[in-house]
């Protein structure tokens, strides 16, 4: 096909839009993607942070602290600057609660038509009234913690209403202090269903809840007297799947009329043709490279994906290698213990045959010992005619000395007074 029969099979190709399908994340809803939240650890790009004037949410690398482990009675709050123009999208939140056995506090996921100066950073019973969707994560129901959804359009005033709990359209139980790991939350809105899931399990999920796009995203956390320590690490905002990116309308470029004839059946100056025709391969050239660049930003996006889960992968790895190695030591001592069993073992049958040595040694001796006592009695003891015989010349004996006695007594002198 000829160069110029090319160009003109491409200009009858509709350019009235470019079409980017698939999903990808909406950079201006979203934080800690990467491997940092912050690039300068200052402020995070396109969101807002916000304290009660007692508390300023600590910023730190890989998250946000929005309420301080000590004191209590603190709130924080980080809003989205920009409102979300998707009417579809998907959330993936990931945040930690830790805090004492009895700590307390609530932690709010907004999707608000005003935004921040609508809320800044109160709770769902100090808020008033709000038009938009709040998912409330605390302790209420005494269950170990769960999950809550709210809706209003304005004209309920939450903050003076005698009985909120009884204004959720949606909850599930969910133990959410003090796992030692971040919790995932995710919320959905598609065109014809509302779902919120926590860690891989369907929290709760509705088909006639259908969210207007042009809201802003936001999460409060407030802490009560002993306080529960709230942590974000992440807040992704990506479209639903499928759902296509539109950019910006390129008209065709005009038609050119065709040459004209000269009197004498002549075409025009085939160098004015060559100029048109190469014009519009340069319109079509400048088309190509948006295409290439729009590529370009999804092929970034795809790229800093991969990143994240490389890291988590290696962090994962790394946390294996040290259980492995954790497994080792275990093995090797479960190897010792069973060489000292083994030796006891092989040291059972000398113990044996020592004691039945002692035994019989025992039951010798006191054969032995029994038999030589009473040959000793038997033989060795004296006669009792000899005692009897001695006993009575002992008395004989006294006898005659007590008579000796008296005698000499009797034939002494008497002293008379």
């Amino acid at each position: 096909m000829r160069p110029i029969a090319f160009r003109k099979l491409l200009l009858q190709i509709p350019i009235a839009a470019i079409l980017v399908s698939g999903q990808y994340v909406i950079e201006s809803s979203t934080f800690g993607q990467g491997d940092r939240i912050s690039p300068n650890r200052f402020g995070i790009p396109h969101w807002h942070i916000s304290g009660d004037g007692q508390n300023i949410p600590q910023l730190l690398t890989d998250k946000v602290v929005l309420t301080p482990p000590y004191p209590g009675n603190r709130r924080g709050a980080v809003w989205a600057e920009t409102s979300l123009a998707q009417s579809e999208w998907i959330v993936d939140f990931e945040f930690r609660a830790t805090g004492p056995d009895r700590g307390g506090g609530n932690l709010q996921l907004w999707y608000l038509k005003d935004g921040r100066p609508q809320v800044e950073t109160p709770s769902i019973y100090t808020i008033g009234a709000f038009d938009g969707l709040a998912l409330v994560i605390d302790m209420y129901g005494g269950k170990g913690g769960g999950i809550r959804g709210f809706m209003n359009d304005g004209s309920t005033d939450y903050k003076s209403h005698h009985a909120v709990d009884s204004l959720a359209f949606g909850h599930c139980d969910f133990a959410y202090r003090n796992l030692g790991r971040p919790s995932k939350l995710q919320v959905k809105q598609f065109a014809d269903s509302f779902e919120v899931v926590v860690d891989g399990r369907r929290c709760f999920w509705s088909d006639k809840i259908k969210m207007p796009s042009g809201y802003y995203f936001g999460v409060s956390a407030a802490s009560a007297d002993t306080p529960d320590s709230f942590e974000i690490y992440k807040f992704v905002t990506t479209t639903a799947p499928g759902v296509t990116r539109e950019l910006p309308r390129r008209e065709p470029p005009p038609q050119q009329p065709p040459p004209a004839a000269d009197p004498g059946g002549q075409t025009t100056d085939q160098g004015t043709q060559q100029a048109s025709s190469n014009a519009q391969f340069a319109v079509q050239f400048t088309d190509l490279q948006n295409r290439l660049s729009t590529l370009s930003q999804s092929l970034d996006n795809v790229f800093r994906e991969v990143q994240s889960l490389s890291a988590k992968s290696d962090a994962r790895h790394q946390d294996l290698t040290h259980r492995v190695s954790h497994n080792e030591q275990l093995n090797t001592m479960d190897q010792k213990v069973q060489s000292i069993e083994n030796t006891l073992r092989d040291y059972s049958g000398q113990f044996s045959s020592i004691h039945g040595v002692l035994k019989d040694s025992h039951s010798t001796l006191n054969e032995g010992l029994t038999q030589q006592m009473t040959h000793i009695i038997s033989t060795k003891s004296p006669k009792i005619g000899t005692f009897v015989v001695v006993i009575i010349v002992f008395q004989l004996l006294l006898a005659g000395i007590y008579v000796m006695y008296k005698r000499r007594r009797a034939s002494g002198p008497k002293k008379y007074l």
